[in-house]
């Protein structure tokens, strides 16, 4: 095979996900869709720039790969493309007979919190606690960006998440009288997050909220003007997201970067932002040549992701960080990484490989089937901590770009985030109770005049 076949599997497996997710009721479809299209940009668009430029490796520009561009493009996208060929496969294999199974299954009209008058107001609480801890945390230096090892602030990073769990919310959930009010809300919502992806120079937060219209969409019931308005949002978020990080960058930065686009063809150079931020090619690279095993055994990746669930506080150690671990010890297999400290994300087809081969492939990818059943059902939940759980993985990248690991130690993240805005709600639930207008029952008054049996008036 050569490395367009390879990358035309890959395109006929997209393809498959897409299709098989216009059969699933849920709203589970909405992420099948955007895995589609994001692994269609890490798998299919990144490989096929490189094997139309053949671009020279160079400082400061992270679309070629010195491994791949060693080994001949055509010959090295063969060989690390082989082992997600597979693994996109059997995803697309269990998507389809979900689908097939699916359609037999009743599904809820509409989640159980659009029914209850607290959950509205408690999420606007809990946003402008959130958007207090983003503000500390801008006030105070202590933002962490993509690929960041640790938060230099825990506790502020902890509570920045409220903001994001709750604007994805609101944007699901709120239900205005007036349509302009609508859209002025979720308009506001999708600029502040739009922000936050500038600020912490992270493509996750607009997507998310992009990913959040969707989901929107899906439960109020799709039209060909809501499909291009989610699509829009997703486009437009991250190639505006390019050009808000211009102006954080210096003009010899910004030299830099258009000497580096100028190897491009005109056609492709607007889209290098955006093929810059989807690099699971280059974990793909990291897989094929560390090999199978000599990372970490089953046994110990199991022990690992059951540990992520519990609070480093109650633990008692300092928990095993798996994008660490990759780029130290994986990718540190190939590339000198001794001068580096970075968090990078491995992809579940690449983790399953590298841990236990083609069969770690279908477990791993399996996880992530799983994890999405369990995130459309947690949405449609009436238990307010399964709702904020399912909030959360619709703003992480859990299910796009993250493998057992990467995604237990932010299912332990979120669980922490759960209990406390589980807390919020309840107070926000007492205060409402406590501020309503109080009907005093009274009983009922006794007629003064009464008619007796025989039709004699009688005084009371």
């Amino acid at each position: 095979m050569t490395a367009h076949s390879e990358i035309i599997a890959i395109a006929c497996a997209l393809a498959t996900l897409v299709i098989a997710a216009a059969w699933v009721p849920s709203v589970a479809r909405v992420f099948i869709i955007a895995q589609a299209a994001f692994w269609s940009l890490s798998y299919v668009a990144r490989p096929l720039v490189l094997l139309m430029v053949q671009p020279e490796p160079h400082y400061g520009d992270n679309v070629p790969d010195p491994r791949l561009a060693e080994l001949g493009y055509d010959r090295g996208i063969e060989l690390v493309l082989h082992h997600v060929v597979f693994g996109l496969w059997v995803y697309a294999i269990l998507i389809v007979g979900y689908a097939i199974w699916s359609r037999r299954r009743p599904v809820p009209s509409r989640p159980a919190m659009t029914g209850n008058p607290d959950f509205v107001p408690a999420l606007a609480t809990i946003y402008v606690i959130g958007l207090l801890g983003r503000g500390a945390s801008y006030a105070t230096g202590s933002i962490g960006h993509a690929g960041d090892v640790d938060s230099a602030n825990p506790i502020l990073a902890f509570v920045s998440i409220l903001a994001t769990v709750a604007a994805l919310g609101l944007i699901i959930f709120i239900r205005p009288a007036q349509p302009r009010t609508t859209a002025l809300l979720i308009g506001a919502l999708l600029a502040g997050e739009l922000m936050w992806t500038v600020v912490v120079e992270s493509k996750t937060p607009i997507l998310g909220a992009a990913l959040a219209v969707a989901v929107r969409f899906a439960i109020l019931g799709w039209t060909k003007a809501k499909v291009v308005g989610v699509l829009a949002i997703a486009v437009l978020g991250i190639g505006g997201f390019g050009w808000l990080q211009s102006f954080k960058t210096t003009e010899v930065g910004k030299a830099e970067v258009a000497m580096t686009s100028s190897a491009y063809p005109p056609s492709v150079r607007p889209f290098l932002s955006i093929l810059r931020r989807f690099d699971l090619l280059e974990a793909a690279t990291d897989a094929y040549y560390h090999g199978t095993g000599y990372w970490l055994t089953p046994a110990e990746e199991f022990r690992h992701a059951a540990l992520s669930l519990i609070p480093t506080q109650l633990l008692g150690a300092p928990k095993f960080q798996s994008g660490t671990a990759w780029a130290n010890d994986v990718r540190g297999a190939s590339v000198d990484m001794t001068q580096v400290q970075v968090s990078l994300a491995e992809g579940n087809v690449n983790e399953g490989y590298v841990i236990g081969g083609y069969t770690g492939i279908v477990v791993s990818v399996g996880f992530t089937f799983v994890l999405l059943l369990a995130w459309a059902k947690a949405l449609y939940s009436r238990y307010f901590p399964m709702v904020v759980l399912a909030l959360a993985l619709t703003g992480a990248s859990s299910l796009f770009e993250r493998g057992i690991l990467g995604s237990m130690e932010a299912l332990g993240k979120f669980l922490q985030a759960a209990v406390l805005a589980t807390l919020l709600y309840l107070a926000v639930q007492e205060y409402r109770r406590r501020a309503k207008p109080r009907v005093l029952s009274q009983p009922p008054q006794q007629p003064l005049l009464v008619i007796g049996k025989r039709g004699s008036e009688q005084w009371g």
